[in-house]
């Protein structure tokens, strides 16, 4: 099998609990994540099976889209419901307040998450260490934030929001420093995750329908095509006088392919009778080979 599903990871379960449910259900060894959920987090979780993996790097994941709670009064050192409370007080943040502070952490921002994040440091993840009793100081780093919308007060001083955000960035991050911004400890109360590239809520499927379909025998009629997720890179057509060439992983000559123009490094999708052999890369007058993937049959 290989392709990708689109799981609707449930919340309290980690993202390699996922990855370990469809490696049963498919019987196939390579299947891995693409874009780790914190484990109380729901929400959309590319999963890649067999050679899908090969094109992890290629996948979009600039752009995300969550559903966050953020509640006022407390802050803990996970950022999220599940930590330890660090801070606590009653200056509640009017619905205007927490608008305005939003608009403040919209754009390319430093943010510094939580030592109980799985941001590796030598190889270890910080929670590992924090876990461990260690004093970890997690560094700043940059983050690129889309939007956020409010929708609305929740129940216990809590406020409900949309962030579109790129990779690496932190909503419990976001959550903690709207918090510092409004002079009101706060954290993160819920998280969903609602879009991650071309992975979005409304196609995806739960393991437990998952599982109905390999009970039916549909699971590989359910895979989401290898370039399915790739079509916001270029495609180029192998003519078929250079199949060998193409069969057998040889560069191919850009005089003898057809599409979408090329600049000096620029990765393309390659197609040969319209069937999708993989991707490559322009070097020179020729195509180098990054992730070849011969089509089934």
């Amino acid at each position: 099998m290989n392709g990708f599903l689109n799981i609707l990871k449930p919340p309290g379960m980690t993202s390699a609990a996922v990855v370990a449910n469809v490696r049963r259900l498919t019987g196939e060894k390579r299947v891995g994540h693409a874009g780790t959920l914190d484990p109380e987090a729901a929400g959309v979780l590319p999963v890649m099976i067999g050679k899908a993996a090969r094109l992890f790097d290629y996948l979009v994941d600039k752009e995300k889209e969550y559903v966050a709670e953020c509640a006022f009064g407390v802050a803990t050192d996970t950022q999220d419901a599940t930590g330890q409370v660090i801070a606590s007080g009653e200056n509640y943040p009017s619905y205007e307040q927490v608008q305005a502070a939003s608009r403040q952490l919209i754009g390319d921002i430093w943010q510094r998450p939580s030592m109980y994040s799985a941001i590796k440091q030598d190889g270890v993840a910080m929670y590992e260490r924090a876990r461990r009793g260690e004093t970890v100081e997690v560094p700043l780093r940059q983050v690129h934030v889309e939007s956020i919308d409010l929708h609305g007060e929740m129940p216990e001083h809590g406020v409900l929001m949309t962030i579109r955000c790129g990779r690496g960035t932190y909503i419990r991050s976001i959550c903690n420093d709207l918090g510092e911004l409004v002079g009101c400890p706060a954290h993160m109360r819920f998280l969903l995750r609602s879009q991650s590239g071309v992975f979005r809520l409304d196609t995806a499927m739960t393991l437990e329908e998952a599982a109905a379909h390999k009970e039916e025998g549909t699971l590989a009629e359910h895979l989401l095509a290898l370039d399915m997720p790739l079509q916001h890179l270029p495609r180029v057509d192998a003519d078929n006088r250079i199949r060998k060439l193409v069969e057998n992983g040889a560069k191919l000559p850009l005089k003898a392919v057809r599409g979408d123009e090329l600049s000096e490094g620029q990765v393309t999708r390659v197609y040969l009778n319209d069937q999708f052999w993989g991707m490559a890369a322009r070097e020179g007058d020729m195509l180098v080979w990054r992730a070849q993937i011969a089509p089934e049959g």
